[in-house]
């Protein structure tokens, strides 16, 4: 899978037709290396997905909803200054680079036209998006700045000259007329793998997968340049298709490759996209997003399950507690055999068949504080068993409550990140953070849970956080609609709008309370059902936290093809 010169050249097409002469509307920046355009063009708002990401870096639409900083950066700023309201001229690709060039004509603040270029370079982590004035070549910002001291070849600084990426000594296979070269190398290297490395070092926007499927079409009978042609071809005309390539391992292309197990084909190469990065890039932004959770969450868990193991040492050596309260009364029955002075005696234990029993005294107190002293420790020990007792079990609720809000963060969509934030704040494991502060006195809105729609059309009902959770099954739900959760361990309420389901849609909805909770990846994971007028919650108990009774299970395996079938 690589996002190469050559299926850029296919989005460059397809971005083209769609946004060409459109207008920028709205100019957003959701996470650090990435910005959204909203373009009006042919009648339609489209968001342009422009990503610097060291790992998903792309170009494409997206229809993916981001949520947007409560304050904007400085390089949101700036592209909202020279770029808002300008219009797109064209977009091209110098050669066949990982390289897109979005060239838009704006006017300044005293109302001249300015002609701008928005440079998206796709290079792994050395991607970048950059902003330059065409008139001078000069670079206005770039969202990842580089200095000299990174890169002695070229600098990304405000004012700096904007110089190309290296030039690599390879051909363009998009603009070839002369097949010479290729058929040499065919004849030489007769291997597909050595082919395929020797093609990707004699043409350019090669990937490691497209090198392959052109090194298997040069070996098919027939012409090789309508071969070599009609491999390139089909990037003009995509059909783009996710594939599996070996056991749960998929890649997209523009077309389908050779050798693919199965393929699934999505009516534009964005909508492929969207579709093969959305849980991945969702776990990646989460992960960015919600690092202060993940790591509040993490220390309170250390510090618990550390806790829990000390208390429950401490109550193991409470077991022996009858040994002094049997000790104490062998010494006042025989206590005219005990002298001031002894540091042990050996008497008769009655308990125990008469057999001898030796207990420790200290010289320095009576025969009679000796006994006491053993009462004591005893007493000390029954109240500790209580203490004790009483503490495990409030340390086993706060891991248990803990690994929930684990769960659901590692289930998150980052728009729910503000809430397990805000539930965290109010239960007084975070400070509150200087928005909230300024709003504390103003209701937190939560969000609305995820909907997803039944195959025989019932609505279904997902709450990813705690607070969703509570607000779904407490407030929203009919206490006539079935209630779902996965069975003993963390995971979201998931209610069924309807009085009577059917069994497919009962499956279809434990499915997704088993994929939404810790055990998404089991096989044959319980899920309890019940109505919804079953519910109930404890007072003072923690949000999210239900009891209930008169439950039904099912055993279901969490499949996340069928979860991406029931999403709306």
């Amino acid at each position: 899978m690589s996002f190469d010169g050559s299926f850029l050249h296919a989005v460059r097409n397809e971005l083209d037709q769609q946004l060409t002469t459109g207008r920028i509307s709205k100019i957003n920046q959701p996470y650090p290396n990435e910005l959204i355009l909203t373009i009006r063009a042919h009648g339609k708002s489209q968001q342009l997905l422009l990503s610097a990401n060291p790992t998903y870096a792309r170009v494409q639409i997206t229809q993916i909803h981001a949520v947007n900083p409560d304050v904007p950066s400085n390089f949101t700023m700036l592209i909202r200054k020279y770029l808002n309201g300008a219009i797109l001229k064209q977009i091209t690709q110098p050669g066949n680079d990982r390289v897109l060039h979005f060239d838009f004509t704006s006017r300044n603040e005293i109302g001249d036209q300015v002609e701008l270029r928005l440079i998206i370079e796709i290079m792994a982590r050395h991607s970048n998006i950059i902003l330059i004035d065409q008139s001078n070549n000069k670079i206005i910002d770039s969202i990842k700045r580089v200095n000299s001291d990174v890169n002695r070849y070229r600098t990304l600084l405000p004012g700096s000259t904007y110089i190309n990426p290296p030039k690599q000594d390879v051909l363009d296979p998009f603009n070839m007329n002369d097949y010479q070269e290729i058929d040499n190398i065919v004849r030489e290297y007769p291997n597909v793998d050595v082919l395929a490395d020797q093609l990707r070092n004699k043409l350019q926007g090669l990937g490691k997968d497209t090198s392959l499927a052109l090194a298997s079409y040069l070996h098919r009978p027939g012409d090789l340049a309508n071969n070599f042609s009609d491999f390139f071809n089909q990037f003009d005309h995509p059909t783009p298709t996710i594939s599996e390539i070996a056991n749960n391992k998929y890649n997209y292309t523009a077309f389908p490759y050779p050798n693919t197990v199965s393929d699934v084909e999505y009516s534009s190469l964005s909508e492929l996209l969207d579709q093969f990065y959305h849980d991945q890039v969702q776990r990646d932004r989460v992960r960015e997003k919600g690092s202060v959770l993940i790591h509040v969450v993490k220390n309170q868990l250390k510090k618990n399950r550390t806790k829990l193991k000390k208390l429950q040492k401490e109550l193991a050596e409470t077991d022996h507690a009858d040994q002094y309260r049997i000790k104490g009364e062998i010494l006042t029955t025989y206590l005219n055999q005990v002298q001031r002075g002894m540091t042990e005696i050996t008497l008769t234990n009655f308990y125990a068949e008469n057999e001898p029993i030796k207990i420790s005294l200290s010289n320095q107190i009576s025969p009679s504080e000796n006994a006491q002293k053993y009462f004591k420790r005893y007493q000390k020990l029954k109240n500790a068993i209580s203490y004790l007792s009483e503490q495990i079990k409030e340390t086993n609720s706060e891991i248990s409550y803990f690994e929930n809000i684990q769960a659901q963060i590692e289930l998150a969509n980052p728009e729910d990140l503000q809430e397990i934030r805000y539930e965290l704040e109010q239960q007084g494991y975070l400070r509150n953070h200087e928005q909230h502060q300024k709003n504390k006195k103003k209701r937190h809105k939560v969000n609305k849970p995820e909907k997803f729609i039944a195959s025989d059309g019932t609505e279904i009902l997902v709450g990813k956080n705690n607070l969703q959770n509570e607000q779904l099954t407490l407030h929203f739900a009919d206490k006539r609609d079935t209630w779902l959760h996965v069975k003993d361990l963390p995971g979201s309420h998931v209610i069924i709008r309807s009085f009577d389901p059917s069994e497919q849609t009962l499956l279809e909805a434990a499915n997704l309370a088993a994929y939404f909770s810790k055990a998404r990846e089991s096989t044959k994971v319980p899920v309890d059902y019940v109505k919804v007028r079953a519910i109930k919650k404890p007072n003072g108990t923690k949000p999210g936290f239900v009891i209930y009774e008169g439950q039904t299970n099912v055993l279901v395996d969490p499949d996340p093809q069928l979860i991406k079938q029931l999403r709306q």
